[in-house]
């Protein structure tokens, strides 16, 4: 009898869980976002309503599963495989985002100087590298792959299977994705370069899809922010 693949396991197991559906409120709270008037859109509290609704949405699915840290991929077992992974890919997809940022995009006509203005480069650097581009990266994956994409996932699971991709939930994949790219705060502070995260949520999801690893994605997240912050912040000294 063939073992199944870990991203099959986790298949079944997302497959059986209860309030997958939660996970469709914080992109009806980010759908909402762009609906507002701009001088709503403006307001800072405004633009972290989706990411704090996502927060409650996750809090309430948490108390109706049991295990529910192995669910968003967070088992002490994986954490030695998650460092030494996501690192790696943390370094290249920097090392790739921060040549994009430095040459491509200046070379396309964009300005790139506003990055001395986002509210990151206020903050003190002893203070941002590591632990604040840690917290913050340990947030965001927690939210958007751990709780987003595999509450999607799950969904998917459910009512439609791939045969071209399976274990990738591709529906699941996509839309969260561009769930992460179009943050409000996100395309607030970054403007043009928010589609960037397009590319990101694509492999950092695919990499939780066929792992079911969340500190993967956390440490390839930290890792790749403080590649480029560190660039970028010297390049624009």
């Amino acid at each position: 009898m063939r073992t199944p693949e870990p991203s099959e396991r986790a298949a079944t197991v997302r497959a059986s869980e209860r309030g997958a559906a939660l996970a469709l409120l914080p992109i009806a709270a980010t759908l909402g976002y762009y609906l507002l008037p701009f001088s709503l859109q403006e307001k800072p509290l405004v633009q972290f309503t989706p990411q704090l609704v996502a927060y409650l949405a996750l809090a309430l699915w948490a108390s109706q599963n049991h295990a529910a840290g192995s669910r968003l991929g967070i088992d002490r077992a994986g954490l030695r495989k998650g460092l030494r992974w996501g690192s790696l890919i943390g370094m290249a997809l920097g090392c790739l985002n921060t040549l994009v940022i430095l040459k491509l995009v200046p070379a396309m006509g964009y300005d790139i100087t506003f990055l001395k203005d986002t509210p990151h480069a206020y903050i003190p650097f002893v203070v941002m590298v590591p632990w604040f581009i840690c917290v913050i990266a340990l947030f965001v994956e927690v939210n958007f792959r751990g709780f987003l994409l595999g509450r999607l996932a799950a969904l998917e699971s459910r009512y439609w299977r791939s045969d071209i991709a399976p274990g990738l939930s591709p529906i699941a994949l996509f839309t969260s994705a561009l769930v992460f790219a179009f943050d409000p705060f996100m395309v607030n502070t970054f403007r043009d370069l928010h589609w960037i995260a397009v590319w990101d949520g694509l492999v950092w999801g695919t990499i939780w899809l066929r792992t079911g690893n969340l500190y993967s994605t956390i440490v390839a997240h930290a890792v790749e922010v403080m590649v480029m912050y560190l660039s970028v912040r010297a390049a624009l000294e």
